[in-house]
């Protein structure tokens, strides 16, 4: 068999596609998260370097030339910060400050040049005049604005790959003061805390999809025993009605088909038991008067037919009393019963071989397997001279029985299995038998939920090939 990393119950790949629809759908929903902050980042970024610039250069836009000069190379000496703070705000630029705050929203990024200049446009009024470039290589000088949203170590991670822009804000006076920015190659990464929800959120969902599977699965589990156990058990247990309605019916009508079951058995066994059993007294009486008679060669071939009458009635009470013996399955140590049988068989001058061996003992009704390893033993010594056993072990038992006969018409190998059919070319009133042999065999194979099959060899010769599969 080929092996998969599928799993092969009804339970496990309810679990296992559950558990791939929820990775599948949290990955969905992380990749959608990623992509909705990047554009929100991006969009942040925009805003709050608008608003740095802007209020970096209202604060900047009262001083004089030389004020100014000294203001611009403190904050290009600073690197990335939140501006100047070395005097307060005019109040000019206060109320500046306060019309940026309601300053427009920022559509969907489209070009991130076109959308910076816009929006430094709004911010500053059109009294100021905003150019926006790459930076060129040597860097000028410039002030540094920070980037929203990012540690110094993922700067630092990310900077070699971020494209730098140079910002240029001309002032009414003729004056002009350059800002950089850094655009990150990649969003803000998602916050850690993120992961950690989505990874119980996972786990709560795979335990959820667990309970429910099972919750399913459970009973069609103990329906698959319970039909099983009808096969290897006369009286099984009802199955319990729960779960889902359609379960709850299932099971219903399971328990109702196993007591019509029983009751046909039952009514047919009790009255096939007892026609079988009437019968002995009128063979009683025949037997009698048979003695009395003075023809011996008559007396002699209807005693013959009296024997065969009676162990046809004794075999069929067997076979009827097998139908709910009440034995109990144990361990049953197959390679001693087979060197039992052999030693048995060698008791009656019959020639029986065994090859191979069973690796542990398997759980059977011991007289039960014992009696259809007989009949299939009895059955190749009387037709073939002698019986030659092979024994396979592994997920089921497998016991190969064959003879050296004449084998059986391929169109008679089933029907050998109905009770007291007998097939002409081999089986018949002379040879002995009461074609109950075959039939008991296989009742005893079924019941053990196996099955027992007859094939014709190549060579010559019978196969009944017996497979008993192993509990797991």
């Amino acid at each position: 068999m080929r092996a998969t990393l599928w799993p092969q119950s009804l339970f496990g790949r309810l679990v296992a596609a559950s558990v791939i629809a929820v990775f599948v759908a949290q990955a969905a929903a992380l990749l959608l998260i990623a992509r909705e902050r990047e554009h929100f980042v991006l969009q942040s970024s925009v805003r709050e370097w608008s608003r740095r610039i802007a209020e970096t250069t209202l604060m900047l836009q009262p001083l004089d030339a030389v004020e100014r000069a000294g203001a611009i190379a403190a904050l290009q000496a600073r690197g990335p910060g939140y501006g100047p703070r070395h005097r307060p705000p005019p109040a000019g630029a206060r109320a500046a400050r306060a019309a940026l705050r309601a300053f427009l929203r920022l559509p969907m990024l489209s070009d991130f040049e076109q959308t910076l200049k816009q929006q430094l446009r709004t911010a500053l009024g059109p009294a100021y005049g905003v150019d926006i470039s790459p930076t060129r290589e040597p860097a000028p000088p410039a002030v540094a604005v920070p980037v929203p949203f990012f540690e110094a170590h993922e700067l630092a991670q990310h900077q070699d790959a971020a494209q730098r822009y140079d910002i240029t804000v001309q002032f009414a006076d003729g004056g002009a003061v350059t800002y950089r920015v850094m655009r990150m190659p990649v969003g803000a990464p998602l916050p850690r805390n993120l992961f950690v929800n989505l990874i119980f959120l996972v786990l709560l969902l795979v335990a959820v999809l667990y309970l429910a599977a099972r919750n399913i699965t459970r009973p069609l589990s103990e329906l698959a025993q319970a039909a099983d156990s009808v096969g290897r058990e006369m009286r099984p247990r009802q199955l319990a009605e729960r779960g889902a309605r359609e379960l709850r019916d299932a099971a219903r009508a399971f328990n109702t088909m196993q007591d019509r079951l029983h009751r046909y058995l039952d009514s047919r066994t009790r009255v096939l038991a007892a026609m079988s059993h009437d019968l002995k007294t009128p063979l009683t009486r025949l037997r009698l008067q048979v003695e009395t008679l003075d023809d011996p060669s008559l007396q002699a071939r209807m005693a013959r037919e009296l024997t065969e009458m009676e162990g046809m009635v004794r075999e069929a009470l067997a076979l009827f009393r097998g139908l709910d013996d009440g034995e109990p399955a144990v361990p049953v140590d197959i390679n001693a019963l087979l060197t039992q049988l052999r030693t048995e068989f060698a008791d009656m001058h019959a020639e029986m071989t065994v090859t191979g061996q069973a690796l542990q003992p398997f759980a059977a009704k011991s007289q039960a397997l014992k009696r259809c390893l007989t009949n299939l033993i009895a059955n190749a010594i009387k037709f073939g001279g002698r019986a030659d056993l092979a024994v396979e072990d592994g997920a089921e038992l497998v016991v190969r029985v064959r003879d050296q006969g004449p084998g059986i018409p391929a169109a008679e190998l089933e029907r050998v299995f109905e009770p007291f059919y007998r097939v002409e070319t081999s089986r018949n009133r002379d040879s002995g038998g009461s074609g109950l042999g075959l039939t008991i065999a296989r009742d005893i194979a079924q019941a053990h939920g196996g099955s027992l099959r007859l094939a014709n060899l190549p060579a010559g010769g019978l196969e009944a090939t017996l497979r008993l599969p192993r509990r797991r």
